[in-house]
């Protein structure tokens, strides 16, 4: 997909190749090859990868059915092509310096690759066969010259072949299908990029598909497309493309707009921002013995779960009454009468306590606090829930100070307090000023967290 545009090389290979002429449109046929026949399997090529670019020197041949079309201009020098028309178990891509192949090698054509003395990456976890790219000192799969198309990619002596798209849901993507013509029913395009076009002009831009659970796929467009204009469908319905892969991102990008057909109503909205004042700070944690072994502990007094989303816990270090730092609980279900507790050092945290945190945040975050700086939980509506410390004054030698030690909160206390109340707290520091208990805490022994004292 990506775009680095040469002069159209067709003519090249229209001399290199016999044709004759379509019924449809003046373009070269290519003469088929009989008696050439895969070798190896996708699965045993990739396998000669080692972690470094390799040409191939044996002489192996793989086969594959066309499944990307680059007739509307959203693939560009690159042929996706899956082992078989339906139910494929595998897919894989070519780097070709060609464009309009889609003349050549048009959607179901069945391939022989010749794969002696082409190149074999991997790139962003995604295998790609090819010539080389050599750029920024290393050396990567390219796009093979067109006048060696001729010499590794051949047309199988057989009828173009429906593909059969292999119908999958996006919350449980196959990477196995990477490089495959795949669909996906009921989605749609979410609310916020209504009214957009399918691309910004000239560039590549991803928009965001989803279903009915709220699980998203990035749709991937090229701003050189024949579509880029078109603004996205507002209904629901399936889409059909070749699904992409970039690490652990998924995307799919279409042929042309017959692969989109969203012509039913939209999902019914999911509300998943709730608030309650049954969440609320259970145990702050910074142990004298050891900072890696800080916390923030929430509880949820209530008996039913709630949903996170958007809800965030703020740090006003020190005096400041501005926030310092904020922590965004979206992604989490707390469950009833349970726990969720935040590290900023989860290999320390698991070393210490013996268990794996819920959620681990960074250095400087809210759950890294030193005892003497302030916090909100913040509702998905920007309300405040709950609070520890007074906003704007600094906790040393105060009543809202747990340097060294912890603040706990009484355990008949069921309701968040959006004002802080110390007659809820039992708090330890290395002071005992204002009513603290001056008894600094060890880690582990002094401490509990994912247990409501």
């Amino acid at each position: 997909m990506f775009r680095n545009f040469y002069l159209p090389l067709l003519a090249i290979l229209v001399f290199c190749y016999s044709c004759v002429k379509s019924n449809d449109f003046d373009a070269p046929a290519l003469n088929c090859v009989e008696g050439l026949e895969a070798n190896v399997t996708f699965e045993q090529v990739k396998a000669l990868y080692l972690g470094e670019l390799l040409q191939i020197q044996e002489d192996l041949v793989i086969e594959g059915y066309v499944v990307s079309s680059d007739s509307a201009g959203n693939f560009f020098s690159v042929l996706h092509f899956q082992d078989r028309p339906t139910n494929p178990s595998e897919g894989f891509q070519i780097e070709i310096d060609l464009r309009q192949s889609y003349l050549l090698f048009e959607p179901g054509s069945k391939i022989v690759i010749k794969l002696k003395g082409l190149y074999l990456g991997k790139s962003k976890d995604v295998f790609k066969l090819g010539g080389t790219f050599a750029g920024f000192g290393s050396v990567s799969v390219g796009r093979l010259p067109a006048l060696q198309i001729p010499e590794h990619i051949f047309l199988a002596c057989e009828d173009v072949t429906d593909i059969t798209s292999t119908p999958i849901e996006i919350a449980n993507i196959n990477p196995s299908l990477v490089n495959t013509l795949v669909s996906f029913e009921n989605v749609q395009v979410i609310d916020d990029e209504l009214g957009e076009s399918f691309a910004i002009a000239l560039e590549e831009t991803e928009r965001t598909l989803v279903d009915c659970s709220e699980n998203e796929l990035m749709l991937l467009n090229s701003g050189f497309s024949d579509f880029q204009d078109v603004i996205l469908p507002e209904g629901n319905g399936s889409i059909t493309g070749v699904l992409l892969r970039e690490n652990d991102d998924y995307f799919i990008a279409i042929r042309d707009l017959n692969d989109i057909d969203f012509l039913l109503e939209r999902c019914e909205e999911i509300i998943t921002e709730f608030t309650s004042t049954s969440i609320f700070f259970s145990e702050l944690a910074d142990p004298n013995n050891n900072a890696g072994a800080r916390f923030i502990e929430l509880y949820n007094a209530s008996s039913q779960a709630l949903d996170l989303n958007k809800w965030t816990i703020r740090r006003y270090t020190n005096a400041n009454s501005e926030i310092s730092s904020t922590i965004d609980l979206s992604g989490f279900i707390i469950e009833g009468e349970s726990t969720l507790v935040i590290s900023p050092n989860s290999e320390e945290f698991e070393l210490i306590y013996g268990f794996v945190p819920d959620l681990t945040v960074g250095t400087n975050s809210p759950a890294d606090s030193n005892g003497d700086d302030n916090l909100e939980l913040v509702d998905p509506f920007g309300t405040v829930i709950d609070v520890f410390g007074i906003i704007g004054e600094d906790g040393s030698n105060t009543n809202h100070e747990f340097e060294d030690g912890k603040a706990v909160r009484i355990s008949n206390i069921n309701q968040a307090n959006l004002n802080y109340t110390f007659s809820e707290w039992i708090i330890f520091n290395d002071s005992g000023n204002s009513g603290t208990v001056n008894l600094p805490q060890n880690a582990p022994e002094d401490f509990t967290p994912g247990i409501r004292d």
